[in-house]
């Protein structure tokens, strides 16, 4: 009986370590697949761009994400554009990149809320395989690549522009963006490099437009109404309400500082005894980064960083208002910014941007 009785734990033992080893098996298996379908490589046709962006009803972003669209539809290689668009802070826009990444996004283009709060998600991305290309702002996520305006050099070409155009002496009124975004900073520590050199120029007052434009009127109107001498003004893009805030308040205009914007170009031009600067700040810088995501799952490689340098355009020099004339239009959106393609990275056509349809 006992030796039976081994002989049939034996058995057992030899079933069950059987079992074990098909279950083991299996599961080997199954694994290798779940990390195949997600090492696997895209295929071009196929390719589903993420688009992440945390501030809304804004021309310039908005012109931002019809780059993307239409970088991704001239393409032919990108099937599907998924888009993330609210007014959110860098906690939502870390949650709006996993969402995208459960969407099955291949690439994602994003404009940072933060210049380091999203490292954490974007190392998960990468992990996943996932190609992430930061916009109009730079993150400092080692995986990342970004395309962006120097916007420091933005901040320092303006208002070296305003200093020396006041010859060196006056109230100044700083319009900032948005606290904590990484233009924000970068303008801001050009503006401040720049006011090193001129000790004559006082900033009377630094405020947050939130690059909203009827915002920016309002708070020049109050600043105007308060009795705040103001000499020259730079803005950080919400510019041309600025302009306007002085006809509202009858004040007489003073130099003004604004970005590319087309109805700022259209002030230059037509109202007189004006006298601005615009410093370049192109929105298309979407499409580079679509165009970036595309090259890089098709296996090439890209520069770490895309920046491009900005131009300061004066009304009143000859060669600039040949400039701004050539780049206003009158059919163009106010808030759209003038340069509507950037060689050699984007490839769609000025009808396919304002159509504003990806694939």
């Amino acid at each position: 009986m006992q030796e039976g009785g081994f002989m049939r734990n034996g058995s057992e033992r030899r079933g069950v370590a059987l079992r074990i080893g098909v279950l083991l098996a299996l599961a080997a298996a199954a694994i290798a697949v779940v990390a195949t379908s997600a090492t696997a490589k895209p295929s071009a046709g196929n390719y589903v761009l993420g688009v992440s962006n945390t501030h809304i009803n804004n021309g310039w972003r908005e012109e931002m994400i019809c780059s993307i669209k239409a970088e991704a539809l001239v393409s032919g290689k990108v099937s599907k554009v998924v888009l993330a668009n609210r007014e959110t802070d860098p906690a939502g826009q870390i949650a709006d990149i996993r969402n995208l990444i459960s969407a099955g996004a291949n690439a994602i283009i994003i404009n940072p809320a933060s210049p380091s709060a999203l490292n954490g998600v974007i190392a998960q991305a990468a992990a996943k395989g996932v190609k992430i290309v930061s916009v109009d702002q730079r993150v400092t996520a080692p995986q990342a690549y970004n395309a962006t305006n120097d916007q420091e050099g933005y901040g320092y070409l303006g208002a070296s522009w305003l200093f020396k155009t006041l010859k060196g002496k006056g109230n100044v009124v700083e319009m900032r963006g948005i606290p904590g975004v990484p233009a924000d900073t970068d303008r801001h520590n050009g503006f401040t490099r720049a006011l090193k050199a001129y000790p004559g120029i006082k900033v009377v007052k630094s405020i947050y437009t939130q690059w909203a434009f009827p915002t920016a009127a309002k708070q020049m109107l109050d600043i105007l109404n308060s009795g705040v001498k103001v000499d020259g003004v730079w803005t950080s893009g919400a510019d041309y309400t600025v302009v306007n805030a002085f006809k509202t308040a009858g004040k007489p205009l003073v130099p003004v500082v604004g970005a590319d914007t087309n109805e700022f170009l259209k002030q230059q031009l037509t109202v007189k005894g004006f006298h601005g600067a615009a410093v370049t700040n192109p929105a298309t810088i979407g499409g580079v980064g679509a165009s970036m995501a595309i090259k890089l799952l098709d296996g090439g490689t890209v520069p770490k960083w895309v920046k491009l340098k900005p131009a300061v355009w004066d009304n009143k020099k000859a060669a600039d208002l040949k400039l701004i004339k050539a780049n206003y239009s009158p059919t163009r959106p106010p808030t759209y910014s003038a340069r509507l393609t950037i060689a050699p990275w984007t490839h769609y056509k000025p009808a396919q941007l304002f159509s504003c349809k990806g694939p």
